[in-house]
């Protein structure tokens, strides 16, 4: 059984993460580490936990553990492991963005791959750090990957996004309030969220010569998790094309799947599936791309990538049956 710590365990990924590990069959929790909670049952803040896992939250690290997953909020990844040392052995999964651009990507010594299978998965199955991907940018980039694979990208991309409340968190503000979300839409941080630079830089890793816009529009829906998001650009191919080529990349992913019929938000919510759809309107190819934001966008792709990297099978733990109704 392979070693597993947690640090940050009070937030949603956290949560998500502890859930989907303690039905793991090949891991066990070595610890959860919170300051805040310390000593406090992990069942007192994940709830459902009660009578599946009776353990508490802890100030104390094993420097030892196998694997060793950061919960932390951006910015506070490298703060921590410039405080901890842990084992040249314990493979790290940042859920931060602290690594996910490559000017921040090395850190003392540490080289952190992006952690998106459908990219780079033999990358990943070598790697010791990972950066798992933001929740938006999974969406976007799993909508992108197969038209910039092929260099079909040839002009701006228009993005249209809505996330569920707990993209924003555990931390209350005006906007996370039931009273303010509840029978209410809006946007934010309109063409500048911090997931473009992700975007970006993995568009220009498949396709040298995109140097077009991409407009990006992030909403707050009125729903508790999920992602749903429509992409449309130019493209001159028909929708067979357009399929065949969607179908061809994703041939052997374990998680990304192409429907034929459009798409709605229950049929992502508590598992790690991205579903994408196609269709094309004159000479526009429209792209519906949708998620779970806490498991594929967050929890459920660290466990993915924590597979690849331990040589289990990637689907491992997270045969999630979801919740249609």
């Amino acid at each position: 059984m392979e070693h597993i710590g947690i640090i940050g365990g009070a937030g949603y990924t956290a949560g998500e993460l502890i859930r989907l590990l303690a039905h793991h069959p090949k891991v066990t929790i070595d610890f959860v580490y919170s300051t805040s909670n310390a000593g406090n049952k992990i069942s007192a803040i994940h709830q459902d936990l009660v009578g599946t896992l009776d353990m508490t939250f802890t100030d104390k690290i094993n420097t030892e553990v196998d694997v060793l997953f950061l919960c932390l909020g951006h910015g506070n990844s490298k703060a921590f492991l410039e405080k901890h040392n842990f084992s040249e052995s314990t493979k790290i999964i940042d859920l931060s963005n602290d690594f996910r651009l490559k000017k921040g990507e090395t850190f003392q010594g540490k080289t952190f791959v992006y952690g998106l299978p459908e990219l780079q998965k033999d990358k990943i199955k070598t790697a010791d750090y990972i950066a798992n991907p933001g929740c938006f940018a999974t969406a976007l980039q799993l909508g992108l990957l197969p038209l910039a694979a092929n260099g079909l990208l040839k002009s701006d991309v228009h993005i249209n996004a809505v996330t569920g409340a707990t993209g924003a968190g555990t931390s209350l503000s005006r906007t996370t309030h039931f009273t303010w979300r509840d029978n209410n839409f809006s946007y934010y941080k309109a063409f500048t969220h911090q997931h473009l630079g992700e975007i970006h830089q993995t568009v220009n890793q498949l396709q040298q010569d995109f140097n077009s816009e991409i407009n990006f529009m992030p909403n707050r829906g009125n729903f508790s998790r999920g992602i749903f998001a429509t992409l449309y650009t130019k493209f001159e191919g028909s929708i067979e094309e357009a399929k065949a080529i969607f179908n061809n990349y994703y041939n052997e992913a374990a998680f990304t799947f192409i429907s034929e019929e459009p798409l709605h938000l229950k049929q992502v919510v508590n598992t790690n599936k991205c579903i994408i759809h196609l269709h094309k309107h004159d000479n526009k190819l429209l792209i519906t791309s949708i998620i779970d934001n806490l498991l594929k966008g967050a929890s459920g792709q660290a466990i993915q990538n924590m597979n690849l990297m331990l040589g289990f099978d990637q689907t491992e733990g997270l045969q999630l049956k979801g919740s249609y109704f």
